[in-house]
């Protein structure tokens, strides 16, 4: 899985270069250098096309978990957590994991956990988000390492308003959108929702060897 994970991991940013014309930099420099070069500008990219839709709209389209979710989706595009499937739905079901913890401990009205500190109640809220987060995420097969850090912004106070759950999911939509853009534009098939559907109709397009 590793060195498959690396031939993609290549292949993406080789794909890139070629598609824009700059493949000489993959001759010119060392491969570490290349894929290193292609996780600064992508990544940030990424974030920063998030960033602005968040500052036109004043809305909170980004967050801090979208930077760990944009590090899995160049990094190992076609592994499981990196699907759209695994994105959108560990992302909302942290967000909503966070936000019933906030109900069930009454913390619904209260200033973040930044700003007043952190007391008994915050304690069972961020515990039993992330607990049932990953809990539901291994129940339903969308494991997605970043809705983790999701759960815990939410429940620490940082995003308490439901009426901003569209709006988050809004943001990670935006970031599946870049990556699905920039992963078919360097040839690798990454999925239109689930890497499971993406791998067993290659594998029947595929003639027996």
């Amino acid at each position: 899985m590793g060195i498959r994970n690396e031939r993609l991991r290549w292949k993406l940013a080789f794909g890139l270069l070629k598609a824009l014309h700059l493949e000489n930099l993959a001759q010119r420099y060392s491969r570490k250098t290349v894929l290193a070069g292609f996780n600064l500008i992508n990544g940030g990219l990424s974030i920063a096309l998030v960033a602005f839709v968040a500052l036109i709209t004043q809305e909170a389209f980004i967050f801090p978990s979208l930077g760990a979710t944009a590090f899995i989706l160049f990094y190992i595009p076609m592994a499981q957590p990196a699907s759209p499937k695994n994105t959108l739905c560990g992302h909302l079901i942290g967000a909503l994991m966070g936000l019933l913890s906030l109900y069930l401990f009454g913390l619904q009205e209260q200033s973040s956990a930044f700003l007043t500190g952190v007391d008994l109640p915050r304690v069972g809220a961020a515990a039993l988000s992330l607990g049932l987060t990953g809990c539901l995420m291994v129940l339903f097969n969308v494991a997605h390492p970043p809705a983790g850090a999701t759960a815990l912004i939410v429940s620490l106070g940082l995003m308490p308003d439901p009426a901003q759950l569209p709006v988050l999911m809004a943001g990670v939509a935006l970031l599946l959108v870049h990556a699905f853009a920039m992963n078919r534009l360097a040839g690798i098939p990454y999925p239109l929702w689930s890497t499971e559907t993406t791998t067993a109709g290659s594998a029947a397009s595929s003639p027996a060897q």
